[in-house]
């Protein structure tokens, strides 16, 4: 079974992206054939800063593999390393209508909030489904927010193999195994968010022991002190979450365990957990950052593996299309 999923650089990583991405990437690797990519191309579709793109994707690269994917087990490899990406997106461009690119809310959310609305925003869910396409992709693990695209690009497969021969494997989505609904620390009826989040709500992958501390310390927690789960505690709710995310413990065996002892010491504890959790990954990740040969070669092998995987799905798109196949050298 081949897996792909793409992973945007934008925004500083979270608690909530380890939660619902990075610990089920990992998971996600022991099923098959799996290709990380960190979509950078994707990135170029909103105002953005050079500069920024580019320590952004390598620090999401450095992540990726601080949290657990293995280079020799899982493909890990940059959108922009494989020019077979926006070849095969133009290539099925031709077979995508302008009608189905409208009707996408992220585009319609996006252009909203854009003063200059950019082709390439219009555009990108076709880029996706060449980015999924070109693998023969088995499985694809998405979010509800990314739902739509996935439909899109089975869509645009199924043309494609109608008008000119069976070409794509029809994907199929694959909701992550839902882990722990981290919400922001200082609103805990809102999902943590880098963007739409407070600042000292949100506990971000490379925050220091100090800062991880203060932020527990000064989480919003609900009347009364224990520490049990309700629809009318969404505080303590959500901390206990957090610990049995970090831990693996039972958020029973939680409750149970400070039944008691009231909040001061239960949001001290949780603050330990999650620091403990971030300890070696943060190390691993200042390892791979502190030696970009190291990371260079590791993108390097993944993007020569993902050439390899995608050339002949590229080939046969070329071929299918009618054109006249390069002289051979």
């Amino acid at each position: 079974m081949r897996i792909f999923s793409g992973i945007q650089s934008t925004g500083v990583k979270h608690l909530g992206n380890y939660s619902g991405g990075f610990r089920q990437y990992v998971a996600t690797q022991e099923l098959g054939e799996a290709f990380f990519c960190v979509v950078d191309l994707h990135s170029i579709t909103v105002e953005y800063q050079p500069a920024e793109l580019h320590e952004r994707t390598l620090d999401l690269a450095a992540l990726l593999i601080a949290t657990g994917l293995d280079p020799d087990r899982s493909v890990i490899f940059l959108q922009s390393h494989n020019p077979a990406h926006p070849e095969a997106a133009w290539l099925l461009s031709a077979v995508t209508t302008v009608g189905e690119l409208r009707r996408m809310t992220q585009f319609k959310d996006k252009s909203e909030q854009q003063s200059t609305v950019y082709a390439g925003l219009f555009t990108y869910p076709v880029l996706m489904a060449a980015d999924i396409l070109l693998y023969q992709t088995d499985v694809v693990p998405v979010g509800d927010d990314q739902r739509q695209h996935l439909e899109l690009a089975r869509d645009v497969a199924q043309r494609f193999n109608q008008r000119f021969g069976d070409t794509f494997r029809i994907p199929a989505a694959r909701i992550p195994e839902s882990g722990a609904r981290i919400m922001d620390l200082q609103e805990p009826t809102r999902k943590m968010s880098t963007t739409s989040g407070t600042p000292q709500g949100t506990v971000y992958m490379l925050d220091t022991p100090d800062v991880v501390s203060r932020k527990f310390k000064t989480a919003v927690t609900d009347s009364g002190r224990e520490v049990r789960r309700s629809p009318d505690k969404p505080g303590i709710s959500n901390l206990i979450e957090i610990m049995a995310m970090a831990t693996g413990e039972p958020m029973e065996a939680i409750e149970d365990r400070y039944d008691g002892q009231g909040y001061g010491v239960f949001k001290s504890a949780v603050a330990d957990s999650v620091i403990e959790l971030l300890a070696p990954i943060q190390q691993r990740f200042r390892d791979l950052r502190g030696d970009l040969g190291e990371l260079g070669r590791i993108l390097a092998y993944g993007a020569e593996r993902a050439q390899a995987a995608s050339a002949p799905t590229l080939a046969a798109m070329y071929e299918r299309m009618g054109f006249v196949a390069p002289p051979r050298r």
